[in-house]
């Protein structure tokens, strides 16, 4: 039996922008610190409608900009990841309450992904990462800085949670 492995899925509406990016960012973060081993990392969205697509262009330019591949391909979150899943990294809160819809209610694995950035510490005040779509390229690096910034702070969550296994 190998290592025990703590897995992480990003959600967000159509897993065209935020949620690739957050699996993207992360998987280069949990890579660069030596614990890609340790790591199942997936995103998925809330929607059926992007199923199959790579993430959005404009999300992929700006992503490799900063050196990371965006290399999944939408697909909609299942009852099944809900008790797959050993953290599931909500984008916003509107995606997090149909997270906690199809969980049957609130659930401790099923965070925002604002709870993980400095100065906040659970989803009732953590920020939402706005979405990007509708927007210009401003709004996409935001949606990076965002996950940047909370990747410490979720990989110290994660490798506790792992070491709880």
């Amino acid at each position: 039996m190998g290592k025990p492995k703590i897995s992480v899925l990003f959600v967000c509406m159509g897993n065209i922008c935020r949620s690739p990016t957050g699996e993207g960012v992360f998987q280069h973060y949990v890579e660069h610190n030596g614990n890609a081993d340790q790591f199942h990392l997936d995103s998925a969205g809330t929607i059926a409608y992007h199923t199959g697509e790579p993430a959005d262009v404009r999300m992929r330019e700006v992503a490799k900009k900063r050196g990371y591949h965006l290399k999944s391909l939408a697909r909609k979150v299942t009852e099944q990841d809900i008790d797959t899943f050993d953290l599931i990294v909500a984008m916003d809160t509107d995606n997090l309450i149909e997270l906690e819809s199809l969980a049957g209610g609130p659930q401790q694995h099923l965070r925002l992904l604002g709870s993980f950035i400095d100065g906040y510490s659970d989803n009732y005040d953590a920020p939402s990462v706005p979405d990007p779509y509708y927007g210009g390229n401003t709004g996409f690096e935001k949606v990076i800085d965002m996950i940047e910034s909370a990747c410490p702070m979720m990989m110290s969550h994660c490798l506790e949670i792992l070491n709880n296994k």
